[in-house]
């Protein structure tokens, strides 16, 4: 096996961000991608104008790009927050009244996988009435991703990067997934599997391969050190795509790395461009 075997996507909220959102499905599309993910883009908003949603829409479709993931609304992320939807009061709000509005586009666009960023801790909050909002707000968001047919995706981010989220290590994450499949009965709570976090945090990327690849319902990569493209650090990253491969995963790999000094367009040398549309 190798890079070439496996099925990529770009994500336009790290990568292309020297363009307008609307630019840069085409611009994927230039670089040989159909499949794109997007972290929420509206930050400041969890209920963007319909004709905002529209225009997004209408980008996607021109370039011929498939969105393949959504993050629900997250707070200020790129920023110092790291979701919404544990953080009692009005970012918990905003998550809700985000819930329907991403789901509602991801079906508008065909959109199978919604990922819910559980959200930092909050100094002078109980961290029990944290996790019992937060249960609370996944069950929610996994009932609408059933609605419109898509899984719903806790994430692991990495402690260095994100000291006061809570979730940074795979079984945290696991945890929380068997919970909220517990409380819902639907089954569709799924890991995103994001090697660079993983690797942040000193796990053993292999072992939470072999333990956890059927549970994982999207991965994302970079390399480390420096979250740039494979290659630039040390990670074995071919190896461990070749090795969720052979544990049954045949999902998305989201590009989810730093061009670096380079246009985005130039960070993708390491895979064969015959390699890149999806298939």
């Amino acid at each position: 096996m190798g890079y070439s075997d496996h099925r990529y996507d770009v994500n336009l909220s790290i990568l292309f961000t020297e363009l307008p959102l609307l630019e840069r499905p085409a611009a994927a599309a230039a670089a040989g991608f159909t499949a794109v993910e997007l972290w929420w883009p509206w930050i400041e908003t969890p209920t963007p104008p319909q004709a905002e949603l529209d225009a997004l829409k209408k980008a996607l479709d021109d370039a011929g790009t498939q969105l393949v993931g959504l993050n629900f609304y997250a707070g200020q992320l790129p920023g110092p927050d790291r979701g919404a939807l544990s953080v009692p009061g009005d970012e918990s709000d905003r998550f809700r009244a985000n819930i329907e509005v991403a789901a509602d586009f991801a079906a508008s666009v065909g959109c199978k996988a919604l990922n819910a960023l559980y959200g930092n801790r909050v100094e002078g909050a109980d961290p029990q009435v944290q996790d019992t909002l937060a249960l609370e707000n996944l069950v929610l968001a996994a009932r609408a991703a059933d609605r419109v047919g898509a899984i719903l995706l806790v994430e692991t981010l990495n402690k260095p990067e994100s000291p006061l989220y809570p979730l940074v290590s795979a079984p945290a994450a696991i945890e929380v997934i068997d919970k909220v499949n517990a409380a819902t009965g639907l089954g569709n709570a799924r890991f995103l599997l994001d090697i660079y976090h993983l690797s942040m945090n000193g796990e053993d990327v292999a072992r939470v391969i072999e333990e956890y690849a059927g549970q994982t319902g999207h991965v994302q990569i970079a390399d480390n050190p420096g979250r740039g493209a494979p290659g630039t650090g040390s990670l074995p990253l071919e190896q461990f795509l070749d090795d969720l491969k052979k544990a049954g995963y045949e999902g998305w790999v989201g590009l989810e790395y730093k061009a670096g000094d380079r246009p985005s367009a130039e960070s993708f040398d390491w895979l064969p461009a015959g390699a890149r549309a999806a298939r």
